[in-house]
């Protein structure tokens, strides 16, 4: 189980790192996969990270992906 939490956390943490240097941090801005250029093991695990109430990262209703960044 920790091995399993540690490459979730190094996931997350690649997906969330690449959307924020493109922009991607609001609804408007969001972008999907093919756009952010993730990895196959980043396109696997992005709907189990993505979506969930608490999520760091945000869910689109058409599919795309965004960090919310309050300012």
């Amino acid at each position: 189980m920790e091995a399993t939490s540690g490459i979730l956390y190094a996931v997350q943490a690649g997906i969330r790192s690449k959307l924020i240097a493109m922009g991607a941090t609001s609804r408007k801005t969001a972008a999907t996969t093919q756009q952010a250029d993730f990895s196959m093991k980043e396109v696997n695990w992005i709907d189990y990270i993505a979506g969930g109430m608490f999520a760091e990262i945000k869910k689109t209703g058409d599919g795309r992906f965004y960090v919310p960044i309050c300012q």
